[in-house]
């Protein structure tokens, strides 16, 4: 018997898995379940939204995974990355659509080949970066008749920094650590190439303000594969403000942080407060041929935190929740296909915007 088309799983109740409860709650067309290793991230929820059903969950057993996937049409994983193989994989085994918003390169490749021969869609990366920006980038490139470079931009910042790191924490601590330690995907010359991270600074001006960017894992998702034969230069950089670089540089390579990535988190979040004040700047620049002439097509916003409901939500929780629950209502609506791997640039950019989650980024 098919599970119902709108019971929907979510595992992860922190800051993005709360956004997402509260979009697809209060959407009125899901019934959600939401689970989390922890008893009072789990009750914060269900007081909430007495409609959501919770329970605690063990994201490293199969059978805790089990026994809140079973009957569910879709599940999103909002949990840390490394837990998403055994969540994919149990998805797999209920006939369960799976969605999840990772940067990691090696995860992802693990739910790659769980979604060959699937029954159900497999979506991951599908939150900002990897994500709404693939999307972007297929768009400027559509418009254009050759396309030889194609550089992508994502930061998220603080509104008001304070201290020398010019940085708040404003989502998961061990995802920011994990893309300024893991080498780099890019297409260089039309090779597929890992680049080491933090390397490549450059300084961009956006809407009058400058920022830094260098190279960061994991935020071109499945597009450096899609794109190697048809763009020679495909890149990805994390936005910051200038002299975050070098200060991280300093943490990671000179005191050698990089071998300790867990002291590094504890660090983290002991000294660098979180933030809900903040803004996301995304910045797309394609160039290329354009009815015989050389050109460059630009896509540059930034979102703010705001108010949604009477409650204040930070820019990262909007922007990648939106961005998921924009993806599940397309698959929801026929939109998407209902089997195998959905990659991001195959998404179109007019529907995605259409979509009620999607608008936020409108």
């Amino acid at each position: 018997m098919l599970a119902p088309m709108n019971d929907l799983v979510i595992l992860g109740a922190g800051k993005i898995g709360r956004m997402v409860c509260h979009l697809m709650t209060t959407c009125g067309d899901y019934a959600v379940r939401i689970g989390d290793v922890a008893q009072p991230a789990v009750d914060h929820v269900t007081k909430k939204y007495p409609k959501v059903k919770g329970q605690v969950v063990d994201f490293a057993s199969a059978q805790s995974l089990d026994a809140i996937l079973k009957g569910a049409w879709a599940v999103i994983s909002c949990a840390p990355f490394h837990c998403n193989p055994l969540i994919a994989q149990r998805a797999k085994a209920h006939g369960v659509h799976y969605f999840d918003l990772t940067e990691d390169v090696e995860v992802t490749q693990q739910v790659k080949q769980l979604a060959d021969g699937s029954k159900t869609a497999f979506a991951p990366q599908c939150g900002l970066a990897p994500g709404f920006i693939t999307i972007v980038a297929n768009h400027l490139m559509k418009s254009m008749t050759t396309v030889t470079d194609l550089h992508l931009r994502v930061g998220a910042l603080p509104r008001y920094p304070s201290n020398r790191l010019k940085y708040n924490l404003t989502w998961s601590t061990e995802g920011l650590i994990n893309e300024y330690c893991n080498p780099c995907e890019s297409v260089e010359n039309g090779q597929l190439t890992a680049v080491p991270p933090m390397e490549q600074l450059e300084h961009i001006t956006i809407d009058g303000v400058e920022y830094e960017a260098f190279n960061t894992s994991g935020g071109l998702g499945t597009l450096a594969i899609t794109l190697k034969d048809r763009v020679a230069n495909v890149n990805y950089k994390t936005i910051r403000y200038p002299g975050h670089c070098d200060l991280m540089k300093l943490l990671l390579h000179d005191l050698q942080m990089q071998h300790h990535q867990g002291q590094l988190k504890e660090i983290f979040e002991r000294s660098l407060p979180a933030t809900f004040q903040d803004q996301i700047v995304i910045y797309v620049a394609a160039t290329g041929t354009y009815l015989g002439r050389l050109t460059e097509r630009t896509y540059a916003k930034t979102i703010y935190h705001q108010p949604i409901d009477g409650e204040n939500w930070s820019g990262i929780q909007i922007t990648t929740a939106a961005g998921v629950c924009a993806i599940v209502d397309l698959l929801h609506d026929g939109k998407l296909p209902a089997a195998g791997l959905i990659r991001m640039e195959t998404v179109d950019y007019d529907a995605f915007l259409k979509n009620r989650f999607g608008r936020y980024y409108a």
